[in-house]
Parts: structure tokens; sequence; C-alpha cells
């Protein structure tokens, strides 16, 4: 016989030659030929013998929490309010009474998440293993693919499902307005001129299905339309033409590739040639006729300048002529302007030539 003792927050239980007798709750107690397996009741009941067994017994039944957890399921374990463990496929027991214990079960067998699980939760170290997480920013769109099957479009958020052996993938697609560079592009025009044109095509996806699901690389495939519509168009003009109305071809390539676009699911916003690069040698013949044109107006304007001279100076010529008063005083002007710039004057004659200079430059006082 011994004495057995107890304490509070414990649970005894009885054992006699191995087999399982009764509980003993707190207080002390004389056993006979028995053994005692005393037990924590803040702590999960880990069963020493086959569980089964144990749960005859309706008092131990009655005072234990038990779960069971399939292969496909998990189960979230709260303590007081507070995720304290995930609990996998098993067989698991907790006391009751001392602490409040909350099992919330998850089938993850599926990908949907049922469960009334905030964010919080999901993303929670002990729980993110079990979950995958796509997130789709604001100016995006997206197709959900399960198991390769097409099920839904999807918008801007972040989405949450069960990790687990069924496939799920989402096809992202930017929403806003792009630009594809079609640089370096060697075309013939029509008189067999040969040029490198650049140029830029703006485009934003407006059917996400027809861009993903309709067509593979639906961009490669809008920069090849654009390359073909800007070829096309360019060969049946010739190379004076194509100068003369660059700007026309922006306009037309955006009308000839309209319907193609939609069937990529994009609409077409812009189109421009970025420039066109001539071959040297026809870059030379350019700059000659550039450089004949420029002399040939630098003439023409040398010419009226010297017609309008001319004219000045027959009509001047005439005025002097009919007037001999405006004849001295030109005389006079020309010789005061020779009086401006120069300090000395050698005379070469005879005494009225000086006197007549004298006259000229010198002021006569009067008596």
């Amino acid at each position: 016989m011994k004495r057995v003792n107890i304490n509070a927050y414990q649970v005894g239980l009885i054992f006699k030659n191995g087999v399982y007798q009764r509980m003993l709750q707190e207080g002390n107690y004389w056993l006979w030929n028995e053994s005692v397996m005393v037990f924590d009741l803040t702590k999960a009941f880990i069963a020493p013998i086959e569980l089964n067994i144990l749960l005859q017994d309706v008092a131990l039944a009655n005072a234990l929490h038990v779960v069971e957890v399939t292969d496909n399921e998990i189960v979230l374990q709260y303590e007081n309010g507070l995720l304290k463990s995930v609990l996998i496929a098993g067989r698991y027991a907790y006391w009751k009474g001392l602490i409040n214990y909350n099992f919330i079960k998850a089938d993850i067998g599926k990908i949907e998440i049922d469960e009334a699980l905030d964010r919080a939760i999901l993303t929670n170290k002990l729980v993110s293993a079990y979950v995958r997480n796509y997130t789709v920013e604001n100016y995006e769109k997206a197709l959900l693919f399960v198991d390769g099957q097409f099920k839904q479009i999807i918008d801007a958020g972040v989405y949450y499902w069960w990790k687990n052996n069924i496939a799920v993938t989402i096809g992202k697609v930017d929403m806003r307005q792009q630009q594809i560079e079609i640089n370096g592009q060697e075309i013939l025009t029509k008189d067999k001129a040969a040029l490198r044109i650049n140029a830029f095509a703006q485009y934003k996806v407006v059917d996400i299905e027809k861009a993903l699901l309709q067509n593979k690389d639906y961009d490669k495939q809008l920069y090849v339309i654009f390359q073909l519509a800007l070829r096309e168009y360019v060969a049946t003009i010739g190379f004076d033409e194509l100068l003369e109305k660059k700007d026309n071809i922006a306009v037309v390539v955006l009308e000839r590739i309209k319907s193609n676009a939609i069937v990529l699911g994009v609409e077409v916003v812009g189109f421009g040639i970025r420039d066109i690069v001539l071959p040297g040698d026809i870059r030379d013949i350019m700059n000659q006729v550039l450089v004949a044109e420029k002399k040939a107006q630098a003439n023409i304007i040398m010419r009226r300048e010297e017609t309008a001279s001319t004219r000045s100076l027959l009509n001047t010529a005439k005025l002097m002529e009919e007037n001999a008063m405006l004849w001295k005083l030109k005389e006079m002007e020309y010789v005061e302007k020779i009086a401006d710039k120069i300090s000395n004057i050698s005379v070469n004659g005879n005494g009225d030539l000086i006197g007549q200079l004298k006259q000229i430059f010198v002021p006569q006082t009067r008596e």
C-alpha cells in the first residue's frame, strides 16, 4: 500500500498490472498493488496506451477534448484565443477546464479557403506553410488556371489558396498603356531606294482572354503586324513622296492594323516615325542638292540687291543732272567725308585748286 498525492491542476490515471482502472482528481489516495501516472492539465494529453481503451472510461472521456485530423485536413489549435499550433493528420487530446481550447478544422484537399480565417492567420508562420498566395497589382488583371484549366478572370488584389497537389497558376497582364520600339527596319521604296526607318507604337490590352488564351506572345505578334504594315506601305510609294508625306505614314499604318490588333485583344493608341535614316550615297546627293538650292537662292538675292542699288544710282544721277545745286551739295558731302578721315592733304596743281580747297575748308571772316 502506498499513499499518492494528486496536486491542483493534475490528474492521475491508475493502472493495475498494466491495465487501466480509473482516473483520480486532486486529492490524497491510498493505493494497493496499483500504479499511478500523473498528468499536467495545462499540457496536451499523451496517451500512455491506446486512446480508445482509455476513452471507454466515461469520466476520462468527458475530461478530454479529442481532435481527429484526416490526411487532407489541418486543425488550427487555439489556447485562450491565441493560435498555438497547427495539427496535421493524427489524433490529439487536450484536458478540459483549465485552458479554453478552440479548434478550427480546414479542408486542404481543395484550393478554396472557405473557413473563416483572416489574412493575419493565413500569413502567420504556423499556417503560411500550408497556404499559397498571389498578388495582382492595381494596374493588372489575371487569369486563374486550376490543373491547367481556365477558371476565371481575377482583378487587382491579394489571393490565398490552400497549398496541395492541385496545380494553381495565374497569367497576369499589365493593363496600362505600353510602347514597343520598331527600330532598324531596312525597307525598299517603290523606286528601289534603301532606307532604314525607326518607329514606335503605343497600345493597351483591352481583352485579357483574347490576349492570353487565344494568342501566344500577343506583344510579339503585334510587333510583326506593325513591321509588315510599315513595309507594305513604304514599298508602294517613291522616295520623294515618302519624304513629303512622312506624317501620313502613321495614319495609313494605324488604319491597316486595327482589325488585326482587335484579334489580339489589344487597342492601338498611337504610331509614329521616329526618324528615317538615308544610306550614305543618297545622303551625300541630298546634301549636294541642298547646297545647290541655297547657292541659287543666294544668287537671286544678290541680283535683287544689285538691281535695287543700280536703280537707286540711276535715280540719283538723274536728279543731280537736273539740279546743279544738288550736284554741288553731293560734292561737298564727299569732301567732308574725306576731311573727317585724313589730317593732311597734299595737292598738286596750280594756285586756283588750293584756293578752292581753302574756300571749302577754311571759314571766311567778315570785315
